[in-house]
This record gives C-alpha cells, structure tokens and sequence, in this order.
C-alpha cells in the first residue's frame, strides 16, 4: 500500500504524522509526509527516515512574526495552503491509496478534493476533539470571525461556524475544484472532516463523548523516542534535585516571554532548579544563573522523565508527553485548545492550571504549589499507566485493511 500524509502546522502538528508515517513503513507500507520546509522538521523526517515532500513556505517565521490572533493577510494565506495541496500534495499522492490529512480547514478541504479527483481513499485525522462539532461543547471561534456572544445553543452556534467556513473558504475551494473539474461542496467544513473523522488522542486524558458523527479514535500518535539527551543536560540532571520544566514549544515570543519569565521566578522562588525550552520564543533567562538549563531540541520523552513538574502552553502534544511520562503538569494556556488541554490536566488530577489572562509571579507559584503536591505525582504515576501506548498501530492497521 501507499500512503501520502499530509500537514502544515508547528512541531505538534509534524510529528504525529511522522510517527504514524514511521509505523506504516515499519509494516511494510511506502509512505511519504507532505509538510511545510521548516529545517527541524525535515531532520525529524529524515531521523525517523520518512520521505518528505516540502510543502508549502516554513511556518516558523509566519508564526513568529503574526500577532496571534490577527486576521491580517488570511485570505491570502488561505490560498497559498489550500493551493499547495492542488500542487504539491496532489502531485505526491499520484498512484497512492490513500491521503491522510491534518491541519487547517484549507489544507484538509483541498487534501480530500485531491483525493475525490484521484479516486483514492482519504482520511481527516485530527490531534485534538475541540474543532470537532459537538453538542458538548462551543465552537473554537475562527481568526478575525466571531461567533453570537448571546447564543447559548451549542447546535446553533456549530451551525454558525458552518456557515463562517463557507463565507471564508467556499470560493476559493469552488475555484479549485472547477478548474479540476469539480463541482462546488455545500458544507466546506463538514466535507473536510467527512462522517467518520478520526481523533488521535488517549481515550483516557481525552474521551470523545459520542455525538452523531462517527468519531474513531485511535489513540495518540506518537513515536518510541531513543534520542540520548546532551551530555551537558545529563551533567545537570545527575548534579541535584529534579528540576521543574518550563517550555512553550512553538508560541511565538510575543505570546509567551513574560508568561515563562514568570514562570522561571516562580520556580526559583520554590526553591527548585530549572530546565527552560528555547523554543520558538527563543526563551532564555536573562540572568544565566547555574540553577537554569537552556535545551533546544531534545527528547523530550526522557527529560519529562526526570522532572518534578512540566510546565507548558497546553498544546495536545506536551499534554500527552507529559502524560505519558507520569509527571505532574501547570499548564498555563494562551489559546486555540490549549484550555481544553488544561481542563483534562486539572479533571484528571495529574496537575493544575493557571488561566489568568495575566499571570503573574504570584499565582504561577501558587499554581506550581498545588502541582508539585505529593497526591498529584502519585495520581499522575497512575494514569500514565492507564494511558494507550498503540496509536499508530492501531491506525496504521485501519488504514492497511481499509476499514475505519
């Protein structure tokens, strides 16, 4: 079998497509990820040796240098990923199977149109619940749209979110379509997702409470990493007491400084040493004293391992790495799903949130306080050892027999 994935998004958005992509060749199937040029994700490509197709321009400088939030140049952004899929993913999935996409809606409605053209089987897979309509729930809301502030009927507010779908992106993929042929969708939002959308999250830290759409949930992508962690790190590490992490993974620094600078202090003012993620904020404490660690790219999977608490944005992936690893987590959410994310954290028992719109000093550590208590890293030992750990089988094996 061959099988095209494709995604544009930060690193919680690659990896996981690279880790079901890994596992589909392991058993035997040829796949090949379609993904934006960013330099880190080609060597994470190439590392997990998954083909790449570049796709589309590198995310990290829009996300870097966008106000997040601002609506400024959507249209044309929204062309260019919803072009590049007519382009480039369309060439890369030329006498394969399958197409497995992910991403923003314009990615996914050109993924599946590419995919009606050539005849082959396609998948939406998405790595959090919240854009999924459901009664359960409010609508996310969409860049520069917004939705009834008065509307308290979650049915009419999705129906809402259907209808801004299409004002945004119904010409632009009606364009598509006809040059290729096709005729125009009435619904952009729900032919992306189709009827049977799946979800790659843990059932456990991220049950889907069933609604009318056939939701298949495979559990987390995500790959065994055996990365050795920096020599320098683990002189660290063996040097004292666990450190707490502080990391903000892809937010831009606009979004994110004061927020771990605060957080740093909070950790020192607890008496506990400090591992700090440069992330795409390139974060560094101005001081450089010997209690803090910069890291960059490292395995995560080993460090959560070793850490007293992980303190993070909330985006799935974190979430569930640090999760998996046992770990007590803070999560302190700026947007998109990350409340989501810190709501199962706190439902759970395996950590705490802090949602102040402006965190300070003060309730980060008080927040901290409460996730480095001893009953939450016993809670969060026991659910790490709730948690799935087959994702990727059990969707690579959905895939090879074409069924799901």
């Amino acid at each position: 079998m061959r099988v095209v994935l494709s995604t544009y998004g930060s690193r919680g958005s690659v990896e996981p497509i690279a880790a079901l992509a890994a596992r589909l060749r392991e058993l035997g199937a040829e796949a090949r990820v379609c993904a934006p040029p960013d330099e880190e994700f080609a060597e994470r490509l190439a590392e997990l040796a998954v083909p790449m197709v570049p796709t589309g321009r590198p995310v990290r400088p829009l996300v870097t240098t966008v106000r997040p939030g601002s609506a400024a140049g959507l249209a044309e952004r929204a062309a260019e990923l919803m072009g590049a899929q007519f382009d480039t993913v369309a060439a890369a999935a030329e006498g394969c199977d399958v197409l497995v996409a992910t991403g923003p809606l314009p990615v996914v409605t050109g993924a599946r149109s590419v995919a009606e053209k050539l005849g082959i089987r396609y998948v939406h897979a998405g790595h959090q619940p919240v854009s999924l309509p459901s009664p359960h729930r409010r609508p996310p809301g969409r860049r520069g749209r917004t939705l009834p502030e008065g509307e308290s009927d979650n049915k009419a507010l999705w129906d809402e979110d259907a209808h801004i779908a299409d004002e945004m992106f119904g010409d632009m993929l009606a364009a598509r379509r006809a040059a290729l042929g096709l005729p125009p969708v009435e619904n952009v939002r729900d032919y992306a997702f189709t009827d049977h959308p799946w979800l790659a999250t843990d059932p456990v830290l991220s049950p889907w409470r069933p609604t009318g759409l056939g939701v298949v949930q495979t559990g987390a992508w995500h790959v065994t990493d055996e990365r050795p962690l920096p020599a320098d790190l683990v002189d660290f590490l063996d040097a004292g007491p666990r450190p707490v992490y502080v990391g903000f993974g892809s937010m831009p620094g606009g979004a994110v400084a004061d927020v771990a600078h605060g957080a740093v202090e909070a950790v020192r003012a607890a008496g506990h040493r400090v591992v700090v993620l440069r992330g795409w904020a390139d974060l560094a404490p101005a001081d450089g004293g010997d209690d803090c660690f910069v890291v960059g790219e490292v395995n995560q999977q080993a460090l959560f391992r070793r850490s007293a608490a992980v303190v993070h944005h909330g985006s799935a992936a974190t979430t569930t790495t640090a999760a998996q690893a046992g770990v007590p987590q803070l999560v302190v959410p700026r947007g998109a799903d990350q409340p989501y994310w810190a709501g199962r954290v706190t439902d759970l028992g395996v950590g705490t949130s802090c949602a102040d719109p402006e965190p300070t000093v003060e309730s980060l550590a008080a927040a901290l306080r409460q996730a480095l208590a001893p009953a939450l890293r016993t809670r969060a030992a026991a659910v790490a050892g709730a948690l799935r750990t087959d994702g990727t089988t059990v969707a690579a094996r959905l895939l090879l027999d074409g069924t799901g």
